[in-house]
């Protein structure tokens, strides 16, 4: 992968608006960045007496390992690790904790904005809900936006309608946003000024939920964009939205790093996205790596205006690829498919046609982009991997690692096509255990081939791992005990068959996300020459129940060397 010096990366703000160009370095110069320190060399840091999980599987156990300069530089027996060390190295004793190299969440949409300042509406009631939003309405000028954020409609104790939102307000327009991303909930208010009716018909990319033919204030997809024209929103000064967005990616970093995530994929980067990266890393906040899938069409042309394109960076923030929406969601069942909902004639929605996903993938692909497109249903994996297999028939790159975002539901076909295009599937990790009450709207036939890490990984596919966070929670524990066991929070189990073992888990968690970017010889394992990104648990996943993993405490996480969680005592 071509890397880039931090002073080009830098500029990387000006090169949205096409400003500059980047020029690559030589060939010597890149190599020379990518060259492994010296084994000999004496050691920053030594870990000793521990269970290492190194995910490398020309050596898959070992006891310690040496770090030089924010890089492994030795793996092995306590014994080899203690005969490198000098008084100088900083040496820990793991006291046979387990060790394993820093998790990786190929899938992320970190942004902390809402986390921090905004209505969180992932509540249990609908009171609660009416009583969030009312306080917030309090203190908003009448004809302004109150917005809810996190709203999870299956845990709720009952459908919310418009009608429960206007008892909350009715001088405001209201939005309670799903955590999924694809579904939200709106008052009267917001429905009258958008000019929706019963009588308006839904867009062929969305649709206006309906009970007896009365709105219910359910608003899926790209129907929702006709409420972008309307109503008053808050207003922050340019300043007050980038100091908004440095505070919420700070906020987020600490969270990563409190479970074990040393790189997480932001899914759908904005412009802000960007800039709060560089201005955390400036003031020593950004404490994980970052891998930018650009999601934002204005991004995406300042980037190709500047001959920027997947892999420029360095080793804390990187350009990804490029995203796309092409259908619904999963959690809030919309995702498109060819057999439909259980008790339905519903198949999910569509966001974009075979046209316009043609059209996306062939732009991004020969302008030297890694494509990610969100395609949760076997309809949409097809119609996506049509565009890559034509793509690539085209214009020839044969690992350019192109990516199915989420890659919900899949069969052997679509398999067999996946690992023949060289494709990575990006299917959700914590859902079975966090979404369980859903699945039943799918019938057990699809959810056995739904986040089937267990398929993806007997077809040969490096099958990474992916949270959504908002829509499924992040920890990376969590994670690996819902793909072991395939079990929701009330004990019930999906999809069986999917099952993996706890060894390949953290092969997903660790390596297979290093490959989903082309970092698989920078980090992702505990190698020499590698990042020096681990992670210190009480208890090692192999010796605790499966049902318990998600309880394993974090007690160390570690980013190039540097102890990030918990944080050192000033």
């Amino acid at each position: 992968m071509p890397k880039y010096t931090r002073g080009e990366f830098l500029g990387f703000g000006a090169a949205l608006a096409g400003a500059f160009t980047v020029e690559r370095l030589s060939g010597a110069d890149a190599a020379a960045q990518q060259q492994a320190p010296v084994a000999t060399a004496e050691p920053d840091l030594a870990v000793v007496n521990a269970r290492v999980l190194t995910s490398d599987a020309a050596l898959p156990r070992a006891e310690a390992f040496a770090v030089k300069n924010g890089r492994f530089v030795a793996v092995g027996s306590t014994a080899d690790v203690r005969n490198v060390v000098t008084r100088r190295t900083q040496v820990i004793d793991a006291q046979q904790m387990t060790v394993t190299p820093g998790f990786i969440d190929c899938h992320c949409h970190p942004s902390g904005v809402e986390e921090l300042y905004g209505v969180n509406t992932n509540l249990r009631t609908v009171r609660e809900v009416q009583a969030a939003i009312r306080k917030k309405a309090e203190s908003t000028p009448p004809g302004t936006w109150v917005s809810g954020f996190m709203f999870d409609d299956t845990k709720l104790d009952r459908a919310l309608t418009r009608k429960d939102l206007d008892e909350a307000t009715n001088e405001h327009p209201v939005v309670v946003n799903h955590r999924g991303g694809h579904t939200s909930w709106y008052n009267s208010k917001a429905l009258e000024l958008a000019g929706i009716t019963p009588q308006t018909p839904d867009p062929p990319d969305g649709r206006f939920f309906r009970d007896n033919g009365d709105l219910t204030g359910r608003v899926a997809e790209n129907a929702r964009d006709v409420f972008d024209k309307i109503g008053t929103r808050e207003h922050f000064t340019p300043e007050q939205q980038r100091n908004r967005a440095r505070a919420g990616m700070k906020y987020m970093s600490e969270l990563f790093n409190a479970c074990g995530l040393t790189s997480v994929h932001n899914a759908m980067a904005q412009t802000e996205h960007i800039l709060a990266y560089e201005d955390c890393r400036m003031n020593g906040e950004l404490t994980h790596r970052a891998y930018m899938m650009v999601g934002q069409k204005e991004a995406f042309a300042g980037l190709k205006a500047a001959g920027i394109y997947t892999g420029f960076g360095d080793e804390l923030i990187r350009v990804g690829g490029i995203k796309f929406v092409a259908d619904g969601s999963a959690s809030e069942r919309t995702m498109r498919m060819s057999t439909p909902y259980v008790g339905t004639t519903d198949y999910g929605i569509l966001t974009m046609t075979q046209e316009q996903i043609y059209e996306a993938v062939d732009d991004a692909h020969s302008h030297n982009f890694q494509v990610g497109v969100h395609a949760n249903g076997d309809v949409t994996i097809d119609m996506v991997l049509k565009a890559y297999e034509r793509a690539l028939q085209k214009w020839p790159a044969p690992d350019r690692r192109h990516r199915i975002e989420h890659c919900t539901l899949v069969n052997p076909d679509l398999l067999r096509r996946i690992k023949a295009s060289g494709v990575i599937p990006t299917p959700f990790w914590t859902y079975i255990y966090f979404h369980g009450e859903k699945w039943a709207q799918y019938g057990d036939e699809k959810v056995g081939w739904m986040f089937a890490h267990r398929s993806f990984l007997d077809n040969g596919i490096r099958v990474p791992g992916a949270s959504d966070y908002n829509p499924g929670p992040f920890e990376p524990l969590m994670a690996i005990q819902s793909m072991v066991t395939r079990t929701d929070y009330k004990g019930r189990v999906w999809g069986a068959r999917q099952k993996v073992s706890v060894d390949e888990a953290l092969t997903i968690a660790t390596i297979n996300g290093a490959y989903a970017s082309s970092e698989e010889n920078l980090k992702g394992s505990i190698t020499a020459g590698k990042l020096a990104d681990f992670v210190m648990l009480e208890k090692d996943p192999h010796d605790v129940a499966p049902t318990e993993i998600m309880n394993i405490k974090v007690n160390r996480t570690v980013l190039g060397g540097k102890t990030v969680y918990p944080k050192p005592v000033a």
